[in-house]
């Protein structure tokens, strides 16, 4: 048992990192300190002043652990990737999870190629961006390619192909595949390449208005066109990278909004002197956070993640871990980052923007946001709160479909605060049910998961894994079942049986079959229908339903095509693939001559009259 008392006296004074955990074991909240045996004191002494949602969290807290580290900057690291890892709710959160795209020039090789990446590695290539839209990326890499012919593919450069591809004969790419290229003469086109990905447009546009001139001249026009499209196409990349700064250093210019509940971070993403795009992230659990303790946490979590760190940071306010920031971002580097907060002239007053442009989405977005939480954790703390749960963060519900016993199948869906998490969903076919029952298939859908999920904790268990791993590792803190009294008694007594301690509730309707509540512990609890509970509810109840008649369809229009083709004398599986892949629909297969059925290679002039004859009149091919 956790002694409070005694675990505080055993705490060192050194750096580490605290975990907080409730009863449940869950993580509450992740910190780090300089001197661990302070901090942690400091939540448990009454004559320390702490914020509510402070207050919330030690209420809550049941037993502690920590890690001690040789440095604060180890404890900062470490708390970082436990927070992204275990996303405590008593955390500022970093809301969005981005990866943004760059473009890499693989000067490694010996024909570089210009690619799509959302990775930064250390490796001989060089790399721009990031960018904040995909598309846009794309569509400058389709014009490099037009303009200089550079390679995209991966085709080998030794021993020469065969013939050349279709970006070749698109006058896209020089073909060095083929070696129709020097690396000398292909080199010169990536020198122009990099120069262009580095803002200079001059030489390009000045070609191309003397090759317009040219092919006008000689009246081959559409060459001119051609020429003049790539001119706008660079003009419309150039208007996009508006100049910032004449010093043309990398920086990412950072400023916040926050009320009362809600914070929103701008970034303005700046490369070689030019604003290259800009893009907002939300921060949760802000209440009780100061402006700058909320820059920190976004700080520590977006530069975790991001492969690319700029030269300077710039925020509109000193934050109290800078020092300490700009020693983990220079080691991240490997060379050094400098966080600034700027007092006077161009990039006071861009730090000003960024910081209108946050007010401006906050403002604009604040609505939707509530609306949003509303509909999705606040509808699940609303159940919670009516069954008497302290947190539902995830929910799986389970239903039956099956027409007279034919196919019956179950459906999972899975929905975790508020919002569907479709990569958990799972379907399963009833295997050891005979018929139309629906407590016995459900006791084996149950029992098949559950079962499942334990193997699977056991697996990582004995391999030193954590529960990320495999498809029925986590586990729901409410299950909810389609139906009333008999479909809860039928999952209480799988859970019994399996040793599992989960609350169940049955989702009731009425006789309109519309949800009018949840039977939770031998008692119907009503639900408010205007309320945003009730629409989760019935939003889960409906999901139920629609995954298990899609799987229940898609098997018996499997079992109908079967069926049918099978009949026909001489079409196995491997024809009935053919057949199906060639044409489609059994429709199309019934209106095929036998000419056509003979196109398929499986199909010999045989089999072919013999799929006519079954589907047609016999006599015609007599």
């Amino acid at each position: 048992m956790f002694d409070l008392k005694e675990e505080l006296s055993k705490l060192p004074n050194c750096p580490g990192v605290y975990i907080m955990h409730d009863e449940k074991d869950t993580i509450l909240y992740v910190g780090k300190a300089i001197n661990l045996n302070r901090r942690v004191h400091s939540y448990f002494r009454e004559s320390t002043k702490k914020s509510p949602k402070i207050q919330k969290m030690v209420s809550l807290i049941h037993h502690f652990e920590y890690i001690v580290t040789d440095s604060e900057l180890e404890a900062l690291v470490l708390e970082n990737n436990l927070i992204k890892e275990h996303r405590p709710k008593y955390n500022t959160m970093l809301k969005d999870d981005k990866t943004y795209p760059y473009i890499k020039v693989t000067l490694g090789e010996e024909y570089p190629r210009v690619l799509f990446s959302r990775l930064m590695k250390k490796d001989k290539s060089k790399y721009f961006g990031p960018f904040t839209s995909a598309a846009a990326v794309k569509d400058t890499i389709d014009l490099i390619c037009k303009l200089y012919k550079i390679r995209t593919c991966n085709a080998s450069m030794k021993n020469g192909q065969d013939r050349a591809c279709l970006n070749y004969h698109m006058k896209h790419c020089l073909a060095p595949c083929m070696g129709n290229v020097s690396p000398e003469e292909y080199g010169e086109n990536v020198k122009k390449a990099l120069e262009f990905l580095g803002g200079n447009y001059g030489p390009v546009l000045k070609e191309l208005d003397q090759k317009m001139q040219e092919a006008s001249d000689n009246l081959e026009f559409e060459e001119a066109i051609r020429y003049r499209d790539l001119k706008n196409s660079v003009l419309s990349v150039a208007q996009k990278q508006k100049i910032t700064d004449s010093d043309g250093e990398d920086k990412d210019v950072i400023a916040l909004a926050k009320d009362e509940k809600d914070a929103v971070v701008q970034v303005f993403f700046v490369r070689d002197g030019k604003l290259i795009g800009r893009e907002h992230f939300y921060m949760t659990n802000v209440a009780q956070s100061s402006e700058s303790e909320v820059l920190e946490s976004f700080l520590k979590q977006f530069y975790a993640g991001t492969p690319y760190l700029p030269k300077v940071i710039m925020l509109p306010m000193e934050i109290e871990e800078s020092e300490l920031l700009q020693e983990w971002l220079s080691g991240r580097k490997g060379s050094k980052v400098r966080i600034a907060v700027p007092k006077i002239g161009s990039k006071e007053k861009l730090v000003e923007l960024a910081g209108k442009n946050a007010a401006l989405i906050l403002g604009q977005d604040k609505e939707r946001i509530r609306r949003e939480q509303e509909r999705t954790t606040g509808a699940a703390e609303e159940i919670a709160e009516l069954i008497g749960l302290s947190d539902v963060h995830r929910m799986e519900a389970y239903d039956i479909s099956n027409i007279s016993g034919f196919e019956t199948v179950g459906s999972m869906v899975v929905y975790e605060d508020g919002k569907p998490r479709r990569s958990d969903y799972r379907k399963f076919k009833i295997k050891t049910v005979a018929g139309s029952d629906d407590y016995a298939s459900m006791r084996e859908v149950l029992t098949r998961r559950f079962t499942h999920g334990l193997s699977e904790k056991e697996e990582n268990a004995r391999k030193g894994k954590d529960d990320t791993y495999g498809s029925f590792t986590k586990f729901p803190d409410l299950l909810l079942m389609d139906g009333g009294k008999g479909q809860v008694n039928i999952a209480e007594e799988v859970l019994e049986k399996l040793g599992i301690a989960i609350p169940v509730c049955g989702m009731v309707k009425d006789d309109n079959h519309r949800t009018r509540g949840l039977y939770y512990r031998n008692e119907e609890l009503p639900l408010d229908t205007r309320s945003e509970g009730f629409k989760l509810i019935t939003r889960i109840q409906d999901e139920a339903h629609r995954f298990a008649i899609e799987y229940h369809r898609s098997l018996r229009r499997k079992t109908n095509v079967k069926s049918v083709l099978d009949e026909i004398k001489g079409v196995g599986p491997a024809r009935r693939k053919a057949l199906m892949r060639h044409f489609d629909s059994v429709a199309h297969i019934k209106a095929a001559t036998v000419e056509e059925l003979m196109e398929i290679p499986e199909i010999n002039e045989n089999c072919a009259k013999e799929i006519y004859a079954f589907f047609h009149d016999t006599s015609m091919l007599e």
